[in-house]
């Protein structure tokens, strides 16, 4: 199947381009109307004589020009109660996060970027790929233990967020059944506020991250910046892990089951009796972690996402709209 790439997507997009080259013929057409997505959390692809663009970015709302030039307009991070969203043209897409992607990126692209992006950018783009792991499936391999691994920024502006992190950190490191590692990534602009004493003592690279969230018990998710979802949680999911989240500020065309595939908390006051549960049901850990792998599998993968996507272009299947957590 031939789809056509109509501009040069960064590293934000790098999961759907993987998916798109595993699934279609890929031929970027070097347009001119869309030059100037060149470079953003943008990917734009056409199939059928129907063009639909991935949005990958925070959910400051739809680039207006673009949505008025596509058939379909998939946003990551379609956040509820947004007007800007509520159009007809916008649909959920599943959670996802950015991976490692220079052979797909140089193979569709060819040495286009080289001349169409400016050569600082281009270095920032490339390095940036370079931090990311390289997709692969992942098998299932259950186990449990007392570790758990947790570190996550302080946002500047997510006062909520980030008080919710506090919360995980200080409640994994008061029980005593609890192996914990990890904390606040320090801010550049030395910004902790409160959080000074829950700050991580080392720094984790992408594999060493992978490796860690692997081994431990529970991967904690909430909303991230603007209520966006946490590129964490589909990373997770594929692993196999037991996922601990806070409700979904954005919609999802399918959300995870709650006690079959995720479990939700509402409260952080819940997250100390909450933790002691699962460290101490170990059935309970593995039925949601299995459930939890199953669901990224029936519909998160790359090229699972990828198909969707054509097949909505095509005409051969509706588009998912919003689901009901």
């Amino acid at each position: 199947m031939k789809v056509y790439i109509h501009n040069i997507s960064n590293y934000y997009s790098s999961y759907y381009l993987h998916g798109l080259n595993k699934t279609a013929d890929l031929e970027y057409t070097g347009s001119k109307e869309f030059e100037s997505y060149n470079n953003r959390g943008f990917l734009i692809f056409e199939v059928g004589g129907k063009i639909g663009v991935v949005d990958n970015h925070d959910p400051m709302g739809v680039d207006q020009s673009l949505l008025d030039k596509v058939d379909f307009y998939f946003a990551t991070n379609k956040v509820k109660g947004h007007d800007a969203y509520e159009k007809d043209k916008v649909f959920p897409l599943f959670p996802h996060y950015p991976i490692k992607v220079h052979k797909d990126y140089f193979k569709v692209f060819k040495l286009n970027p080289l001349f169409k992006i400016a050569p600082v950018a281009l270095l920032k783009e490339l390095y940036a790929q370079n931090l990311r792991t390289r997709y692969q499936d992942e098998v299932w391999d259950y186990r449990i233990s007392n570790y758990v691994f947790f570190s996550g920024s302080i946002w500047k502006k997510e006062k909520w967020a980030n008080e919710l992190r506090a919360a995980f950190i200080e409640a994994c490191r008061q029980n005593p059944k609890i192996e914990f590692e990890g904390g606040f990534v320090r801010r550049k602009d030395g910004a902790h506020g409160e959080y000074e004493h829950l700050l991580n003592t080392r720094e984790y690279s992408p594999t060493s991250f992978a490796q860690k969230s692997r081994k431990s018990m529970i991967t904690f998710n909430n909303p991230a910046v603007l209520g966006a979802v946490s590129w964490r949680l589909a990373e997770s999911q594929n692993l196999g892990s037991f996922v601990l989240s806070f409700p979904f500020k954005i919609h999802l065309p399918v959300y995870p089951k709650n006690g079959e595939e995720i479990h939700y908390i509402h409260d952080k006051e819940e997250l100390p009796e909450v933790i002691n549960f699962i460290s101490e049901n170990s059935n309970y850990h593995r039925k949601i972690a299995l459930g939890g792998k199953k669901y990224f599998e029936r519909y998160c993968k790359p090229e699972v996402q990828a198909r969707y996507m054509l097949d909505v272009l095509r005409g051969q299947v509706a588009p998912l709209q919003n689901s009901k957590a």
